[in-house]
């Protein structure tokens, strides 16, 4: 059984910056598709960032490219999620979330964490 863990959500200004972390607990990432989704109030849920944690591959949603990358930490089974020059239109929940395949949809999502709120003042 693998649970996920995630932390780093909080309030931030206009152009600030925030981590988030998502730790594997019950197994480790090996294997897996590692990635960020998140939802704002009335609207999809959407990919972020993901990562195949043996290769280290990774790929970001073209809305985040350039503020957001997305790494792992081996020995923390954790992935992290740096978001720079944030937007008021970031501010969602954003969830950890784990698969097996390319590319990693919400249909095809095997694990979700709870969620950690982002939310951005402009």
């Amino acid at each position: 059984q693998l649970e996920l863990v995630e932390s780093g959500g909080g309030l931030v200004r206009d152009g600030g910056s925030l981590r988030l972390s998502c730790a594997a607990s019950g197994r480790p990432f090996i294997s897996y598709i590692v990635g960020w989704f998140r939802q704002a109030p009335g609207k999809e849920r959407e990919f972020v960032a993901a990562i195949s944690w043996n290769e280290g591959i990774t790929a970001h949603a073209d809305s985040v490219k350039g503020r957001c990358t997305i790494s792992r930490d081996n020995a923390k089974s954790t992935v992290y999620l740096q978001m720079d020059s944030l937007k008021p239109e970031d501010t969602a929940v954003y969830y950890c979330a784990v698969g097996t395949s390319l590319p990693l949809r919400p249909s095809r999502v095997d694990y979700w964490g709870k969620g950690t709120l982002v939310t951005v003042s402009s």
